[in-house]
């Protein structure tokens, strides 16, 4: 089949990929690496330091988080767009990890566009209303691609054109460990909805050594002083961001990854890391966590904190080799670029 010249569109707040923990950067890195090892030619508009093997194109000269540029301000995301499309006709296909913005784009080429949500589109909170408006506006002209099937199912906008792909790990560099160590694991950025609290009551109550990582963002700083401080010790210990090198041994090392959250998540791909280590998950069914997680074979699902506790005992039962064998199976980024690029070439055709 014809190869393709294919436009991937970064959020610019972070290099691509990230230099510490970042989900939607890493799964960047991977599609633009794995489409250009498919033959095809890939310009990635992103964050400069980005390092993949495509062509990069930066509109700003640091990542926003740099320069301390807040999450909600679009501006340089729109330039960053306006390089893009201002450029359509280079391209056959263009694939944005941009959310809303994309959107006011998308109708000025015939170049037809692929939209990631990585980001919800079910709450309506104060100041999201209009963004679902303007999805629902937009709905008939846009190609959605939701990250799971739970959160394609409760979207409160319904895409004529929408797919399912999962994101897709690097299994090379995360290792199997058939021997865990004594700890569970948590790891996330610090938030509540992430189920911090829970996995720490549950090891409070076990009597359990809990390691906890992740990025502590200046907007949760309050949070952890008041909620998460007073519970640290010797067995609840909080040890920080962990770089990517690092990732294979955090995860491989622990009992079990704790992942009680209290928010229906669109991807969890922490669960889907901590598996291809060997390392089986504790959660609550909530989000994409019941597509991810086999239960009684690579987890438990449980529904509180004293389930967790109960599960907890009962990890020993779970075959690591399943865990990994499943990720093989269902979640390598070999398997996500192949989706993606049937994809690419479904739009065209129908173009």
């Amino acid at each position: 089949m014809k190869k393709l010249r294919i436009a991937q569109i970064a959020p610019l707040w972070f290099t691509i990929p990230p230099k510490k923990y970042g989900g939607i950067e890493r799964i960047i890195a991977w599609l633009c690496d794995g489409l250009i090892e498919h033959g095809h030619e890939v310009t990635l508009f992103a964050a400069p330091g980005s390092k993949t093997r495509a062509k990069l194109v930066s509109v700003y000269p640091k990542p926003l988080i740099a320069e301390g540029i807040q999450w909600q301000n679009p501006l340089w995301n729109l330039r960053n767009l306006s390089a893009v499309y201002g450029k359509s006709h280079q391209f056959d296909i263009i694939h944005s990890h941009l959310d809303l913005w994309t959107l006011f784009f998308q109708e000025l080429t015939a170049t037809p566009t692929v939209h990631t949500f990585h980001n919800q589109l079910y709450r309506e909170a104060r100041g999201l209303d209009d963004r679902l408006s303007l999805f629902r506006v937009y709905r008939h002209s846009t190609n959605a691609v939701f990250i799971s099937k739970s959160e394609r199912a409760i979207a409160k906008v319904h895409f004529p054109k929408s797919w399912v792909i999962y994101n897709g790990n690097d299994l090379a560099h995360l290792y199997f460990s058939s021997r865990p160590k004594d700890y569970f694991a948590w790891i996330a950025r610090i938030n509540k909805h992430k189920g911090i609290e829970n996995a720490i009551a549950a090891c409070e109550r076990a009597g359990e050594k809990l390691l906890l990582a992740g990025r502590l963002d200046p907007t949760q700083r309050d949070y952890f002083r008041k909620a998460i401080k007073p519970h640290l010790s010797r067995k609840i210990q909080y040890i920080g961001e962990i770089p990517e090198h690092e990732l294979s041994a955090f995860y491989g090392g622990a009992r079990a990854l704790l992942y009680p959250i209290e928010w229906n998540e669109p991807f969890g791909l922490v669960m889907t890391e901590a598996m291809a280590c060997g390392t089986p998950i504790i959660g609550y069914p909530r989000g994409s966590v019941p597509e991810l997680v086999l239960q009684g074979k690579t987890g438990f699902l449980v529904k509180n904190i004293p389930g967790i506790v109960a599960a907890m005992t009962r990890i020993n039962e779970i075959d690591r080799n399943m865990c990994r064998r499943w990720v093989e199976r269902m979640f390598s980024k070999e398997r996500m670029v192949e989706a993606y690029e049937r994809l690419y070439y479904k739009i065209l055709r129908r173009k």
